[in-house]
Formats: C-alpha cells, sequence, structure tokens
C-alpha cells in the first residue's frame, strides 16, 4: 500500500493556501504527512503544487482544474501498489489509530474501495482505493466528471468489485481507543477563515 496527501485545492473558501495554514504549530500539511509517516509510509503530496516539494515529493495532476479526482487518478497512475490510501490536507482531527484500522480492514477485503462513512455521508477523501479504479477514474475525468463517489460506483459496475462503505460512528463506538479529539470532529474540514478560528480557539490537533 502506499499513501498520498491531496493538497491540490485552490483553497478559494479559505482565501489563502490551506495547506500552510498553520494549527497547533504546523502547517496542515505537515499534520497529514505526520499521520502517514506513523503508518510505515513514505507519503507522496498530489496536486500541482511544486512549492509543498520542501515537505514531501510532489505528483502532478494530468487533469487541470478536476479537483479531488483528479488527485487521486494522478497518484493511482504514478502508484506501484494495488492499494493507495488517501487523506485530505484539511483533515487535521482523524486519528492515525482509525486511519490503521481502515487501513487493515481494506487488506482483509476484495473491496475496489473502502470509504468511511460519517453521518450518513460517505468521506471519499479519506479512503483506501484500488489501483483497478484507474481507467474508470481516467474515463470520468475525460468527459469532465469530478465527483468522486460517481467515479468509483462507475468503475466498481465496471470492476465488479464492491464499495465497502463502513458507518465511523459504528466503528468508533466498538473499539477502545483513546482519542483527544471528540468523534464529532474528525472529518470536520477546514474550509474558512471561520472554520480555523473556530478550530484554534477550541483545541490544537495532537499528532497520534
Amino acid at each position: 500500500m502506499n499513501a498520498f496527501v491531496l493538497a491540490g485545492g485552490q483553497s478559494k473558501r479559505m482565501g489563502r493556501d490551506k495547506a500552510l495554514l498553520e494549527l497547533g504549530g504546523l502547517p496542515l500539511i505537515e499534520h497529514a504527512l505526520v499521520k502517514l509517516r506513523a503508518l510505515d509510509f513514505s507519503p507522496a503530496i498530489v496536486g500541482s503544487r511544486p512549492d509543498l516539494a520542501r515537505f514531501a515529493p510532489v505528483i502532478s495532476d494530468n487533469f487541470s482544474h478536476l479537483g479531488p479526482l483528479g488527485g487521486i487518478e494522478a497518484a493511482l497512475a504514478a502508484s506501484d501498489a494495488e492499494q493507495n490510501l488517501f487523506l485530505a490536507v484539511d483533515l487535521p482531527w482523524l486519528p492515525v489509530d482509525f486511519l490503521q484500522w481502515m487501513m487493515e480492514r481494506a487488506n482483509c477485503t476484495d473491496a475496489l474501495a473502502t470509504i468511511p462513512r460519517f453521518q450518513g455521508l460517505p468521506q471519499p477523501l479519506c479512503a483506501v482505493y484500488r489501483r483497478a479504479m484507474l481507467p474508470h477514474i481516467k474515463a470520468a475525468l475525460l468527459q469532465g466528471d469530478a465527483k468522486v463517489m460517481r467515479a468509483a460506483e462507475r468503475a466498481a459496475a465496471g470492476t465488479g468489485l464492491r464499495i465497502d462503505d463502513f458507518n465511523t460512528e459504528s466503528v468508533a463506538a466498538a473499539k477502545s481507543w483513546s482519542q483527544p479529539i471528540p468523534l464529532h470532529r474528525w472529518f470536520q474540514n477546514l474550509n474558512t477563515p471561520d472554520d480555523l478560528k473556530k478550530a484554534v480557539l477550541e483545541h490544537s490537533p495532537r499528532i497520534q
């Protein structure tokens, strides 16, 4: 398995580069990389961001301005592993223990994609994707369709493999993980200046 940080967004709602925003004394890009390195990965950053090369190797998008799906396509095209873990740069609250559990789940199933659900909604920017998805993602991007879940569903239909979308709340309730970050914040994105201000005032994420 390989691991990638999705960091190619334009941060329009934030008004400045999210990857370099500091929280708890570290930029968000470093929070994500530290989590993946704690899992013994040598992660790469996905997105047309050569300025981030001082943090980790950067893989540029093959399809410009098509959002996270473009980054997933570029990573899968560059990967030499069948399974690939993705983490969005603006999810600093996710525990390493959860990512470890999700990796183990993906390794134990034949699923094409392993995607958590939280409060009933899929979280496709924190997921494990097989390289078998690549041609189907590329086809979607060539048609200008950049919806991640729609591409995953098309890939599942095309390969005959299933999407394993599991309930995060049920998993967390069944585990004895000791986490400093409450569950309701795990998938809380930092998209706007107000989101950042609230995060700084309420809690700085600890690296787990």
